[in-house]
């Protein structure tokens, strides 16, 4: 059992200390452009699946209530969490398009979609960014691996160069942490 407990720890490690050397500069922009568009009345639009599901809520709690900072709130939206609208859009149109459809209806020109997905492939994030570049939003992938075909359709792509999923998911709440103390400091800090 330690030895496994060793290996996993060394993997999480390993990534964060990859995402250190290589994303620096992707993770300052992505925070530059959430604060820029949210300086201009914009807002966060957040969506992924699964995992990436519970950290896109987990994004937007820490916007939307505070991450370190007393401050007012941000408007931030995880897309994942209306199963009414979910379950409908699955229903009537198909899964693919189930964060597309909210980008239409709640994206505005000059918002960020921030779209997470462990390997850069899931296709009803990839129709969401497709619709979001399409509508005039800031498009920011967080992914692992090799980036996936998100790479290639984003503004910005954050990624954790690594197939091992649950480091590439550690990593993720560990990115998003700093771009949420980014953006506090950039609003907020005086």
């Amino acid at each position: 059992m330690r030895k496994i407990i060793e290996d996993a720890i060394k993997k999480s490690i390993r990534a964060k200390e990859a995402v250190s050397k290589t994303q620096l500069d992707n993770i300052e922009k992505a925070a530059e452009a959430i604060i820029a568009s949210l300086r201009k009345g914009g807002k966060l639009l957040v969506f992924g699946n699964g995992g990436s599901a519970a950290d896109s809520q987990h994004i937007v709690a820490e916007l939307v209530g505070r991450f370190k900072m007393d401050r007012k709130a941000l408007p931030a939206i995880a897309l994942n969490t209306n199963t009414s609208s979910l379950t409908a859009i699955a229903n009537d149109y198909g899964y693919d398009v189930v964060f597309s459809r909210q980008i239409e209806a709640l994206g505005a020109k000059g918002d960020v979609a921030l779209g997470i997905s462990t390997s850069g492939n899931s296709k009803n994030v990839i129709e969401a960014f497709k619709k979001a570049r399409a509508i005039g939003l800031k498009t920011i992938a967080l992914t692992g691996s090799d980036g996936g075909k998100m790479k290639r359709i984003c503004d910005i792509s954050i990624i954790v160069e690594t197939k091992y999923t649950p480091s590439i998911q550690e990593s993720h709440i560990m990115i998003a942490h700093i771009i949420c103390s980014l953006i506090e400091r950039g609003l907020f800090k005086k």
